[in-house]
Order: C-alpha cells, then structure tokens, then sequence
C-alpha cells in the first residue's frame, strides 16, 4: 500500500549513521553524512541533542550544531545539564557536569548555541528549575520534563510554570517506584503535557507504549528516536558525549557489557511501524505522532513529504522518496 504524509520531526537524536552529535569538532561533513541518512528514513526536520555537559563542551557542540545551516536544522533540543543527579534516573548523563539550574548558566549556553537552543529537559526538583521555566517560556523556549523523580507537588508546578513535554515518557527515572504517587502516572495524567515516546520495544514494552498512548491521547504523542551514532550503522562500539556506548543488531544500544539502555539505534520510520505492530496506533495515527504532532509542539510548518510503501502483513514502513522543503520555517512563538 502506498503512504504519502508530511515528513517526520524527530525532537531527540544524539546522534546518527555512526556521526555523534555530543563530540566537539564534529563537522559539517559528519552532520551532511547524519542528516542523509536520518532523511532516507523519512525526517525533514530534527532537533539535534545535547546531553549534560560542562559548558565547555557543550559549547563546542552547539557552535558545531548551530553552524550546520540545513532546512533539516531545526534548532537544538538541551538535555540536561539540569537533572536528577541520582543513579537512574540520571540516565547515562555524566554525574560530574549535572548542577542546578540557573538562567544565568543558560544564558551562556544559549550564547553559545547562537540562540538555537529551542527545547529544554530539566528535572523540576532541581533547584531554580521552577523560575527557570517561566524565564525560558517567556522567551519562547520550550520545556520538558525529564531525568526526573518529582513529587505530584513540583510536577504540577513544572506545568503550571509553562513545561509542555514527557521527554521519553517511562524512561529516565527510577527502575522501582511507589504504586500509586510517581512521577509517571502525574505526568500521564496531566493534560498540560505531551509526551515523547521510544517505540523501540526496549525502553517501552509494547503493552507499556498501548498504555501511554491511550491515556495521553494520539494527539499528544510524539514519536522519537534518542538515536546516537549507532543508528543505521553497524553494530559496535560508538561514543555518546563522554560515554561510550554499545550498538546492537535490532536498535538497541547499552552501556558496553551491560543491560542499562544508553540512548536507542531506532529510526523513526521504524518507530511508526512498531506502534502499529504493537496495536497502540492505526499507521494513521501512527504517521501524525512522526510528523504532524512533533511539528506542532514545535511550532513549526510541517516540512516536506514522504512517499513510502506499507506492508500490512509485516507492519513495515518503506521509505522510497522525500522531499525536502528549501527554506527553513522558523518556529512560531
């Protein structure tokens, strides 16, 4: 069956075809190399991702990202460095460059990034979280929650500040929680939040994913990848920041000779496919949580179309052609 739809946005991607984002010096060779293969997969428009970091480094990462000028560049999502310092929810995020939040430290990092930042996670139990998303949504920068263990109390206040995103819902907390008062079930619940999902079947197990998407709703679910360099490259040894990482055959990347999840090798056209197979969307839906519901958390024009075909046998999304609007929209405030 053939598919056309408006291109995908993938809000989280570390890195992808072997090229990591979160390395200084990468170049605009390595990102042309990245952003052709994210393309072939059916993404017109990404946001690059940077982890926790010291400002140095992350400096130099968001120079190098905000110098590649592509209609694909849709600005640079900020994970971290404003999270939970503790083991597990902090993710493979390096412990030493976690602080609290400050505009101050923002505004330096936004600097750097040449105003491109667009998307922030933080945790809203670290201190200064809470005036630090009313200062980022009063100058048009979206905030998610993420790498957190907030109570019901401070995720309430997190929306009620102006937060707008789940950043990979179920993921980045911690592994055992209380039955009934968690920062899952509050952020599933409240209707101020999309949420960003990993359909790879690791990070969410299919009944997990069907769960979450009923109780946010089709059209607050966004699909994304959290791909690193290990996305559609071989499987081995690649870096995430600091952080080597393991790849594996079937997306699934760890930390080397471990079972801790570090980031995803998924791509987004196999994202849709998944949510199919796993019966938490029709290819419909599943096609507006890669493309239309992303750009319109963004703020931004859908871009571009896909041309693909659908096997409904295998629930198997082919990409055959994209096209790529010239111009870069920008984000609408």
């Amino acid at each position: 069956m053939k598919i056309c739809c408006p291109g995908f946005v993938d809000l989280q991607v570390n890195g992808f075809a072997g090229v990591d984002f979160n390395t200084p010096g990468c170049s605009n060779a390595a990102f042309q190399t990245a952003f052709a293969a994210m393309r072939a997969t059916g993404v017109t428009r990404c946001l690059p991702t940077l982890i926790t970091s010291s400002l140095d480094r992350f400096a130099a990462c968001a120079s190098a990202v905000a110098g590649f000028r592509d209609p694909m560049n849709a600005g640079i999502h900020m994970e971290g460095p404003y999270i939970s310092p503790l083991d597990g929810p902090r993710g493979v995020h390096a412990r030493a460059d976690v602080i609290p939040a400050s505009w101050e430290d923002f505004q330096r990092r936004q600097d750097a990034a040449g105003g491109r930042i667009v998307l922030v996670t933080l945790a809203p139990e670290v201190p200064g979280a809470l005036p630090l998303i009313e200062r980022l949504v009063e100058h048009h920068v979206r905030v998610a929650v993420g790498h957190s263990t907030a109570s019901r109390e401070q995720l309430r206040a997190a929306v009620s500040a102006g937060a707008t995103l789940s950043t990979h819902l179920g993921n980045g907390c911690a592994a055992m929680l209380p039955r009934h008062d968690n920062v899952l079930w509050e952020q599933l619940a409240a209707d101020g939040l999309s949420a960003s999902l990993i359909a790879d079947g690791y990070h969410l197990p299919p009944s997990v994913l069907k769960v979450m998407v009923r109780a946010k709703g089709v059209d607050r679910a966004i699909l994304v990848t959290d791909a690193t360099a290990a996305a559609r490259a071989p499987a081995g040894r690649y870096w995430l920041g600091v952080q080597e990482v393991q790849g594996h055959d079937a997306d699934r990347v760890t930390l080397p000779g471990q079972a801790q999840l570090a980031g995803s090798g998924l791509a987004l056209d196999t994202a849709v496919g998944n949510v199919v197979r796993f019966g938490a969307a029709t290819l419909e839906e599943a096609l507006a949580m890669a493309s239309v519901n992303p750009a319109r958390f963004m703020g931004l024009a859908p871009a571009g179309q896909v041309e693909g075909e659908w096997d409904p046998v295998r629930n198997l999304l082919t990409i055959e052609n994209v096209h790529l609007d010239a111009a870069v929209p920008d984000l609408q405030t």
